[in-house]
């Protein structure tokens, strides 16, 4: 019987589902800090820290302050990957929820150009760096927290389980904003209302270390520490073992983090400057679309356990390449219910491959320096992906904002994971996730 197995033996099952909910609290605050700063970018960024610029030049600035902080992943999934696969998931994790909900709640509360001039948007993009470095280490955490812990049986639901914080993330920010446009004037918003949602970080914060402290180690590194198997270079032993693995891995990441991007970011900015929707109602459709992925992320990730990870990000992506088109065009009405049709579709369909993507990668590297090959590709993806605001914004400026133009971009993401993902049971053997 192996290391692992026995230690399996000894796991109570209650632990698995500690670290299963943790995982998933922990990521939505995170996902909730990143998307309070995608809202901010979209709508309010510009005219606080940016203000001498024209609108184009300012929003195209205030996108490029957002990317930072996809720029710098790479940097903390190699500093936390290291971590992650060398002193534990569990106190990784701990690490970077702190440095996350901290720089979040700073933001709150540093003052704007009016105050402090070139400074502010300095500071702010300095924090905005801080937060990327941590959502660098953060998520090949918590989907490894979830997946080490589950048996065969519910690996696909656990893996799932950390991709609600994505929709979590989007409801929180997109209640708060919806709440405070709905009570505050634009003039009380500028001026203080768009501080609360950084600020309610805090809080938020001390509820995901009270969950995190609580959870067990996973099964699979307390094996590799009692066996002595821990890699002592664990980002070098990527490149080294399982260099093509890993550029599939972030071709099959691509349209789940970048579809977010898409229509969390640059489509609430193109539906206000191009479309005339006012954001009360982008907020309250994406908050729809949003609701609906708490139902369907658990199931898809279930059933993807059962048929096929790669086979659930590839129907995801094929579907999405056929609706891209079709999906902005009829957004050119600029009616409420296509909108909110909009983004039911446009977050359902790419959520096939989100809710399969950690289980799927999770098989293709072994345990010894799994967090550091998922951090890594995670956070190339997002690289790609942070950049998608601001070259769709610059797409829209060469084609007159032409009603197609996000479309070629969520088109090119779909093929792009629809490739990878029928490549990936064949770059590499895939490993068994042990517990």
């Amino acid at each position: 019987m192996s290391t692992n197995q026995r230690t399996a033996r000894r796991t109570p099952r209650p632990a698995g589902s500690r670290a299963a909910w943790a995982s998933f609290v922990g990521t939505s605050l995170e996902s909730y800090d990143f998307y309070v700063f995608s809202y901010f970018s979209a709508i309010f960024s510009a005219p606080l820290f940016f203000p001498e610029q024209d609108r184009l030049a300012g929003t195209i600035s205030a996108f490029l302050v957002l990317a930072t902080s996809y720029v710098v992943r790479p940097v903390g999934a190699i500093v936390f990957g290291h971590l992650g696969d060398r002193i534990g998931r569990r106190r990784t994790l701990i690490v970077t929820i702190t440095v996350m909900g901290v720089a979040t709640g700073m933001i709150g509360l540093m003052p704007g150009y009016a105050t402090i001039g070139l400074a502010a948007p300095i500071i702010l993009t300095l924090l905005r760096v801080v937060q990327g470095l941590s959502l660098g280490g953060e998520w090949g955490g918590s989907i490894l927290i979830a997946v080490e812990h589950a048996g065969p049986r519910r690996r696909g639901l656990y893996a799932a389980l950390p991709q609600l914080g994505s929709p979590i993330g989007t409801i929180l920010t997109g209640a708060l904003f919806l709440i405070l446009s709905a009570t505050l004037d634009q003039a009380d918003m500028l001026a203080w209302g768009w501080r609360l949602p950084f600020l309610a970080a805090f809080p938020m914060l001390a509820v995901s270390l009270y969950l995190r402290m609580a959870m067990d180690e996973t099964p699979t590194f307390r094996g590799l520490v009692n066996s002595s198997k821990r890699s002592t270079a664990p980002v070098l032993d990527v490149f080294r073992r399982k260099p093509g693995t890993l550029v599939v891995a972030v071709g099959t990441a691509l349209l789940g983090v970048g579809s977010y991007s898409l229509m969390n970011t640059y489509t609430l900015s193109y539906g206000v400057s191009a479309l005339g929707f006012s954001y009360q109602k982008l907020f309250a459709a994406t908050l729809i679309g949003s609701l609906l992925q708490l139902v369907t992320i658990p199931l898809f990730g279930a059933w993807a356990g059962r048929v096929g990870y790669g086979k659930v990000v590839a129907l995801g992506a094929a579907s999405t390449a056929v609706i891209a088109f079709p999906m902005y065009y009829l957004l050119q009405f600029a009616t409420f219910p296509i909108l909110v049709g909009t983004m039911i579709v446009g977050g359902i369909l790419p959520t096939l491959s989100w809710a399969a993507l950690g289980g799927l990668m999770a098989e293709l590297f072994p345990g010894n320096f799994r967090y550091s090959a998922l951090s890594l590709a995670y956070s190339v993806a997002a690289v790609i992906s942070g950049l998608i605001p601001a070259a769709t914004a610059f797409l829209a400026e060469a084609t007159d904002n032409a009603w197609w133009h996000p479309g070629i971009v969520l088109a090119v993401l779909s093929l792009l994971t629809l490739v990878s993902a029928i490549i990936a049971p064949s770059a590499d053997r895939p490993v068994p996730v042990k517990r």
